[in-house]
């Protein structure tokens, strides 16, 4: 068996290979006459051609953009294809003026992302014969992701959270819908959780914390020696303590909540609560009481 001998090409030693150590070259396979098809050459069998739009994150009458099935190490890999059943050279002058514009579109509407440095368009054709043209946003700050690895290091890093690559596309494809077409992609939508019980207390009221409670005590405890000081006959408490001296300051939207008549007959006593005596107008004689 002869050795393999061919030395490594200059890109082995760029900052941007994802690789390192002991390496070689594979040898050389020997051409073939004739190419195998492509997948995809008859529009029967085409993939693409038989995929439905809800499969697609943006659509429009002509065109429309996918995604991978999965989140990969990239924000953002999506493919641009024509509705047609066409390769590259093969678009007419419509299509071929169109690709330049979407091309374009879908690069702002990547780059446009959070953590998006570049855009990287790629066209191969050797796996499908349906024009399919890859879009690959390299993240900022990457410098080591620059130049023509990136394909290979999106299946090197780390692969990134799936509700945030949902986000990324809805984005993507909202950005295109501004231009026309029709956005199919959406965010990840919020799993909400609520309580299976809620404990209302014995009086009816809403469920409240410890602090709440114990201030409502000191204000129960508290309003049968000031309720006759409060012009309203409603006491607000604005400091931390509870203080609901006559001096405090009245703030409707102080915390806690006011005291109200509910809460002194909602208070348990053994003693009958005291009725302040009605304060006479100014200028009105006050009747003396009988000696």
């Amino acid at each position: 068996m002869p050795d393999n001998t061919v030395p490594l090409p200059g890109f082995t030693r760029w900052p941007s290979f994802p690789f390192e150590g002991d390496m070689r070259v594979k040898p050389l396979a020997a051409p073939v006459e004739v190419e195998p098809p492509r997948a995809g050459e008859d529009a029967a069998d085409c993939v693409a051609c038989n995929t439905p739009d809800d499969a697609y994150i943006w659509v429009s009458e002509r065109w429309r953009v996918r995604a991978m099935d999965r989140p990969t190490g990239l924000p953002v890999v999506v493919i641009l294809e024509c509705r047609s059943h066409l390769d590259l050279g093969d678009l007419p002058n419509l299509l071929s003026a169109e690709l330049g514009v979407m091309t374009v579109r879908l690069e702002r509407a990547i780059r446009s992302l959070d953590g998006v440095a570049r855009v990287h368009v790629n066209r191969w054709g050797d796996g499908s014969a349906h024009l399919h043209m890859w879009f690959l946003a390299r993240p900022q700050g990457r410098l080591q992701l620059r130049g023509t690895f990136l394909s290979l290091w999106d299946d090197i890093l780390p692969v990134i959270p799936e509700h945030e690559w949902h986000e990324n596309l809805a984005l993507v494809a909202a950005w295109l819908a501004e231009f026309g077409g029709k956005a199919i992609a959406e965010p990840a939508h919020i799993k909400w959780e609520s309580p299976s019980t809620i404990n209302l207390s014995p009086n009816g009221d809403h469920p409240a914390d410890e602090s709440m409670s114990s201030r409502d005590e000191n204000a129960r405890d508290t309003v049968d020696l000031h309720a006759s000081d409060s012009p309203t006959g409603v006491l607000y408490s604005d400091s931390p303590g509870g203080d609901l001296s006559s001096d405090a300051p009245t703030n409707d939207l102080a915390e806690p909540r006011p005291t109200t008549l509910g809460d002194v007959e909602s208070q348990p006593s053994t003693e009958p609560p005291t009725i302040p005596t009605q304060t006479p107008r100014l200028g009105q004689a006050q009747t003396p009481s009988p000696s």
